[in-house]
């Protein structure tokens, strides 16, 4: 009887420090979910597009792996921003380093989409945040 009450104590305050370090990404939690979701439907759509066999199997699979994925991903940007934001003075660095990763699931939805509709558009957001670096740091002008 005692084990049980040790290991459930154990187990209680493991909980809470992995809730506490979890705490700031919890809403890219949810955007990975909404992420994988949107991504597993178009990707179907887009794969009956092309004419492909869609077996259940390898769909579950693949989206069960990058559920594993964005599990990782989520661990390793708080784990950054534990030893190196706080220290640094960086609360942002997780949702940085979340924000590359979701951006490359953002294309794949986006162009999954657009190639499920018929459409031969593609989309990268990288290149938009490209462009939009001039309003961050605006070039000076000479005077001649």
């Amino acid at each position: 009887m005692q084990e049980r009450n040790v290991i459930s104590g154990m187990l209680a305050s493991w909980l809470t420090s992995f809730i506490e370090f979890v705490e700031p990404v919890k809403w890219f939690i949810v955007a990975a979910l909404c992420l994988i979701i949107a991504d597993f439907k178009f990707g179907i759509e887009a794969s009956k597009k092309r004419g492909e066999t869609i077996r259940k199997s390898r769909a579950i699979r693949r989206t069960v792996n990058k559920m594993i994925d964005y599990i990782c991903w989520i661990l390793v940007a708080t784990s950054f921003g534990a030893a190196f934001g706080q220290p640094f003075g960086i609360p942002i660095l997780p949702a940085v380093v979340l924000f590359v990763i979701y951006g490359c699931e953002i294309n794949s939805c986006f162009n999954n989409y657009f190639e499920s509709r018929g459409s031969k558009f593609r989309i990268n957001i990288f290149k938009w945040f490209k462009n939009k670096a001039d309003i961050i740091e605006p070039e000076r002008k000479k005077n001649v």
